[in-house]
């Protein structure tokens, strides 16, 4: 019986997650099951914004981890032992193990990943967050050429994501972050055609100049006070794409819509949840692979190495510091 190195809760979270809340233990990890389970090397850990509500229990209903359980969040993986006839070691598989270095992984679970020259880009552009922004754009807002496409939250990986994909296929796209390094990526290494800075004090200014007569899809990431500035200059028609919340994740007001602007406008309002879309992740690493290998989609990440930084670098996430993809290297040796 080999033994892990963990990042578990030391307390119950309260509010905005903090790395003094999180420790790392060393456990047993038991042989894996035979033909159920992989013992995978796990290579780089995924941080996303909707783990902090996760934490809290506020995330699809599903309960809060307790102090000393595994953490959700996905992971690039190494199979190191496998006697499941679809796996063999060195495959690479992404999957659930918790914040660990080891882990064992159900086979039914773990996804095979298609090889490409940047592995943790299954984290990111390939993963759930470019997933998502595939299903919002493709799937639900059916965005096609001529479209004036605004996206908040737009250095993110879904926000960023999102935008490049309209934009790929053929939408003008206004990004929404906060800052000028960061809008000056949404603008520069993404592509848009224009990022409003939303700690400017005329940035609502600015966003209805860049949007000219408004936008015909809206792609919403933040919650309640941004949303109200998209749905008042949107045209009429516009489909509008609720995905995150994270203005609300972690206490405040509960989220509301203005109802106002929707009649008058006649807009479509989808609802995203991308678990609906599992099925068919096949179809995004179609389209996606190819222009992530040619540079035509980018992939930004922010990456801190080493499982002790772990909780640091959730932190940094929660605070909105990250700059892309927020991801932690475990693996020493990773590719």
């Amino acid at each position: 019986m080999m033994r892990r190195l963990e990042v578990v809760l030391r307390r119950p979270v309260g509010a905005l997650p903090i790395a003094a809340d999180f420790e790392i233990r060393e456990r047993a990890l038991p042989d894996p099951e035979p033909g159920a389970e992989l013992l995978v090397r796990v290579l780089y850990l995924s941080f996303d914004p909707y783990i902090g509500s996760r934490l809290r229990g506020r995330h699809m209903g599903l309960p809060a981890p307790l102090p000393g359980e595994s953490l959700p969040g996905e992971c690039v993986a190494e199979v190191v032992r496998s006697v499941h006839p679809d796996f063999k070691p060195g495959d690479l598989v992404a999957g659930e193990v918790g914040w660990a270095d080891h882990g064992l992984l159900p086979a039914t679970k773990a996804r095979r990943l298609v090889k490409v020259t940047r592995p943790s880009a299954h984290l990111g552009v390939l993963g759930m967050p470019g997933l998502t922004a595939w299903a919002g754009v493709t799937q639900l807002a059916r965005v096609r050429a001529g479209d004036v496409f605004s996206v908040n939250a737009a250095a993110g990986p879904v926000g960023g994501t999102a935008g490049q994909i309209a934009r790929l296929l053929g939408a003008r796209t206004v990004g929404v972050a906060g800052g000028p390094e960061k809008c000056a990526l949404v603008r520069d290494v993404y592509g848009f055609d224009a990022c409003i800075d939303y700690h400017a004090p005329d940035w609502v200014t600015a966003y209805a100049d860049a949007l000219g007569a408004g936008s015909t899809v809206h792609f919403e990431n933040v919650g309640a006070t941004q949303l109200a500035t998209a749905l008042s200059h949107i045209q009429v028609g516009a489909r509008l794409v609720l995905c995150g919340l994270v203005e609300h994740y972690h206490g405040g007001p509960p989220p509301q819509v203005p109802l106002i602007p929707i009649i008058a406008k006649r807009a479509h309002v989808l609802g995203l949840v991308v678990y609906d879309f599992y099925a068919r992740w096949g179809e995004w690493l179609d389209m996606a692979v190819p222009w992530v290998e040619d540079g035509r989609l980018r992939v930004i990440e922010d990456v801190a190495d080493g499982l002790a930084r772990a909780p640091a670098q959730f932190e940094a996430l929660m605070r909105g510091l990250n700059r892309g993809k927020s991801l932690v290297r475990v693996a020493p040796d990773a590719p």
